[in-house]
C-alpha cells in the first residue's frame, strides 16, 4: 500500500514548459503576426520547438486554438457587460460607465486575444460566433446606453446603439496602440478615455 506522498504524480501532457496554456498564448501572437489564414500547424510547432505530430498531442486543431482564443476575449468581455447590468444600486449612467472602463482594463489584461477577436472576419465557424457574440454585447451595451438616456442621465438625440459603437469603437481603438508595460499605467488609460466619453455624452 502506498502513501499519499507515494502516489505516482498524474502524467502532465506536453513538455515542460510547453503546456497547453503556452501553446495558446504561443498561438495567438503568432495568428496575430501572421493572420490565422496563413498560419499553418506547421508554423505553430516550429515557433514551439515541436514536431507537426507532438503539436497535435497538444491540441486537436488550428480552429480549436482560435476558439479558445476568441472565448477568452469574449467571455471576459461578457463578464464585464453582465456584471455591469446586474448592479441594481447603481444608476444606469454608473453602470454604463463602469462597463466601458472595465472593457478597458479587460482589453489590456488581455491584449494579444482582443486583438485577434478584432481581425475575424467571419471566415471560419469559429469566426462567425465570435462575430455573433459580438453582436449581442453591443446590443447589452446598448441597451444600458437607453437606460442611462431614460434616467436623464445622458443625452437623447444620438440613437443608443449609435453610442454602443462609438464607445466600444474607442476601446477596441487602443489594440492600434497600448502596451501592458507602456509609459502610461493602464489606470490612467482607462480614467482618460472614461472621463472622455462621458463628458461628451453627459445630458445639458
Amino acid at each position: 500500500m502506498t502513501t499519499a506522498a507515494e502516489e505516482p504524480t498524474p502524467r502532465r501532457r506536453g513538455r515542460p514548459g510547453k503546456d497547453q496554456a503556452t501553446v495558446l498564448r504561443e498561438a495567438i501572437e503568432l495568428f496575430n503576426l501572421q493572420g490565422y489564414d496563413a498560419t499553418s500547424m506547421g508554423d505553430l510547432a516550429a515557433r514551439l520547438g515541436f514536431t507537426k505530430s507532438a503539436l497535435y498531442h497538444h491540441v486537436p486543431s488550428k480552429e480549436h486554438l482560435l476558439q479558445r482564443a476568441l472565448d477568452e476575449a469574449l467571455d471576459g468581455l461578457s463578464e464585464v457587460v453582465a456584471a455591469a447590468q446586474a448592479d441594481t444600486s447603481a444608476t444606469a449612467l454608473e453602470r454604463l460607465r463602469r462597463a466601458i472602463r472595465n472593457s478597458v482594463d479587460l482589453l489590456i489584461d488581455h491584449l494579444p486575444a482582443v486583438t485577434l477577436l478584432l481581425r475575424v472576419r467571419g471566415n471560419s465557424p469559429a469566426e462567425l460566433a465570435a462575430l455573433k457574440r459580438r453582436r449581442e454585447l453591443d446590443a447589452q451595451l446598448a441597451q444600458l446606453v437607453a437606460e442611462a438616456a431614460a434616467e436623464g442621465g445622458i443625452r437623447t438625440d444620438i440613437p443608443p446603439d449609435l453610442i454602443s459603437r462609438l464607445l466600444f469603437g474607442m476601446v477596441n481603438s487602443l489594440t492600434e496602440w497600448v502596451r501592458p508595460s507602456g509609459r502610461i499605467s493602464p489606470d490612467t488609460i482607462a480614467d482618460a478615455l472614461t472621463a472622455m466619453a462621458f463628458e461628451g455624452l453627459l445630458a445639458h
